[in-house]
């Protein structure tokens, strides 16, 4: 009984039923979160400013500044007006208004580069769009648009270099571990005819099949009113907030401290939009808890050692063989997966890209082409926790944990049977392998 005395056994442990309890659902996934912040600091596995890290995370002001950011949007009447004039064109079908809604989401990473500021800025829109078109909250239509949201931004957006939290997490693992310096334009090309058009189109596909709906297009019999001085001042307010978002590199200020000065606006008394009743009824602390739970237990497995000997372990019974190219691309890809459930998206580019040297020896594969690889599985992921933008997308739309695994379990099934088959021979063809 050594092991349980191994310094790595307790943590782990800890992880292990943290982690199960949020893909069951057997608990609200705030309350297992909060179990994990509770039992973490029994236990002494880790400081406080690990267990907790995740409340000190971007991400997760992010999440809190796009809670009140909605609800603003929504009060004052400036997401119904921007509904619509979407619905007036994009509600005709079903398919055409999910279609809208994913590639809305896509479109939008480029000019936008946080997954949770995009979230924040359509979930509002997409509620009011909906509700105009006769789609009301939980109904299995609504959960539809809402996960649209979120897998549209998160998983479409892996395609875009700047747009997505692990693509960053890579590259600056690629670059500080390799010296390499990934490019915009072959990094697009690379993954956009796969894991972008591609798949966007199985996601719309299994969205219309899985949560069907009925939209009845609005008929307009009045011109909407002016906008009111609110409305005006919020939409200054956004404009100012989206352009530093879109500029940050320049300015260097993050979007998820842009986002909290705006909300921090937002609040302010007679010059702000909502009250400190609408704050208190409005912001779901249920989900922050939850996002902070996620990123706190990212921490935990990088800084404990959990994910490198979870990483040692997966490289010894891989079967990673230079004669076996299609076998070692699935292998990398499988790799990938696995790591997906103990870090978390944001976490498993981290771990990966410091072993690609040594699968880059198993495989024969070029460096780059290794570290390439790892998109498509931290981009699929196979729970919603694995991917804190969908859980946040979830929060706001009031998405029941079983519709949010049965899509991410129903798109994983389709993007390894038949997307990871296209991505090999894509790689093939512009002689990355």
């Amino acid at each position: 009984m050594s092991w349980l005395s191994h310094p790595l056994f307790l943590p782990s442990l800890i992880v292990g039923v943290t982690i199960v309890l949020w893909a069951t659902s057997l608990l609200p996934e705030f309350i297992t979160a909060l179990l994990f912040f509770t039992v973490a600091m029994t236990a002494r596995i880790a400081p406080a400013e690990m267990i907790f890290g995740g409340f000190a995370s971007s991400a997760f002001w992010l999440v809190f500044s796009g809670f009140v950011l909605g609800i603003a949007i929504r009060k004052t009447g400036l997401a119904d007006r921007a509904a619509r004039a979407l619905s007036a064109r994009l509600t005709d079908s079903w398919l055409q208004m999910v279609a809208s809604v994913v590639l809305l989401s896509y479109a939008l990473a480029f000019v936008m580069p946080s997954n949770m500021g995009r979230i924040a800025l359509l979930m509002p829109v997409v509620a009011a769009m909906a509700s105009r078109a006769g789609i009301h909250e939980n109904t299995r239509a609504w959960y539809g648009l809402a996960l649209a949201v979120g897998f549209g931004t998160f998983q479409l957006s892996a395609t875009i270099l700047p747009a997505n939290v692990p693509n960053l997490v890579m590259s600056g693992a690629a670059e500080g571990s390799y010296g390499i310096h990934l490019n915009y334009v072959p990094y697009l090309l690379l993954h956009t005819p796969v894991l972008g058009w591609l798949k966007g189109l199985i996601l719309i596909g299994l969205i219309c099949w899985l949560f069907p709906g009925k939209p009845h297009p609005p008929r307009e019999l009045t011109p909407p009113p002016p906008m009111s001085a609110d409305e005006k001042r919020l939409a200054w307010m956004l404009a100012v907030v989206l352009t530093l978002w879109v500029t940050e590199s320049w300015h260097g200020i993050g979007p998820a401290w842009t986002g909290l000065a705006a909300a921090c606006v937002t609040l302010l008394p007679r010059i702000g939009f909502i009250s400190g009743e609408e704050f208190s009824t409005g912001v779901n602390i249920r989900t922050c808890i939850y996002v902070a739970g996620i990123l706190g237990l990212a921490i935990i497995v990088t800084q404990t050692g959990i994910g490198d000997a979870v990483g040692d372990a997966l490289l010894k019974v891989m079967p990673l063989d230079p004669q076996r190219p299609f076998v070692s691309f699935l292998a990398l890809t499988g790799i990938t997966t696995a790591l997906n459930f103990i870090m978390t998206a944001n976490g498993v580019p981290a771990l990966y890209t410091t072993f690609a040297q040594s699968f880059s020896d198993a495989t024969g594969f070029p460096l780059l082409s290794v570290i390439m690889i790892q998109v498509l599985g931290y981009s699929t992921p196979l729970l919603p926790y694995q991917a804190s933008p969908i859980v946040v997308a979830m929060g706001l739309g009031k998405v029941p944990a079983r519709a949010g695994m049965m899509l991410c379990l129903a798109l994983a099934l389709a993007s390894y049977l038949v997307l990871l088959p296209l991505d090999y021979l894509w790689f093939r063809v512009l002689g990355q392998l």
